[in-house]
């Protein structure tokens, strides 16, 4: 067996740091102002931030100013993490949070007012189908996957998804 001459250059992925976020906007928002930095579960310490900010933000925005704020933040963060996935050379990296946090958004808006044990229930559940990603979770998550406008699409469909499970399950015990 001869060694190649020219073996094919692979790039490095890259391993998102402080001075990586602030290179560039995408990346801030993408990796949810720093949420996504979390050695551990970026993906919890992202959908933390999300109910954290949520909670700041309702003081000050009305109901319809906040599903502006999400009806913005959906564009915003596809491009975010369609920039951030290239940037890391990584389809769908788990530092990226952005889709957490927008998808908690939703689950929020639509729950809110409602005490803490029902948020918390919300975070527990929206955290078991996106961690977990039984079934119609799976599905999205495998549904678009690449770099480029598609896979930035895909980031954000599975924790879209994840977000209506868990908004269904919410349905279904307010019914009971």
């Amino acid at each position: 067996m001869t060694p190649e001459l020219n073996p094919p250059i692979h790039p490095a992925v890259i391993r998102p740091n402080l001075r990586f976020m602030l290179s560039h906007p995408a990346h801030v928002v993408a990796l949810g102002f720093g949420s996504g930095l979390a050695p551990v579960a970026p993906g919890t310490a992202g959908t933390l931030w999300a109910w954290v900010a949520w909670l700041v933000l309702e003081r000050w925005l009305s109901p319809g100013e906040l599903g502006m704020l999400i009806a913005v933040s959906l564009p915003i963060g596809w491009w975010a993490c369609t920039v951030t996935a290239a940037h890391m050379r990584v389809l769908d990296p788990g530092n990226i949070v952005w889709d957490e946090v927008v998808a908690f958004w939703i689950i929020l808006w639509l729950l809110l007012p409602a005490g803490f044990g029902a948020q918390l229930a919300a975070f527990v559940l929206f955290r078991f189908f996106d961690a977990v990603k039984p079934g119609p979770v799976a599905w999205a998550d495998n549904l678009f996957h690449g770099f480029g406008w598609k896979g930035g699409f895909g980031i954000l469909l599975d924790d879209l998804v994840a977000a209506l499970c868990a908004l269904l399950v919410i349905a279904a015990w307010r019914v009971l």
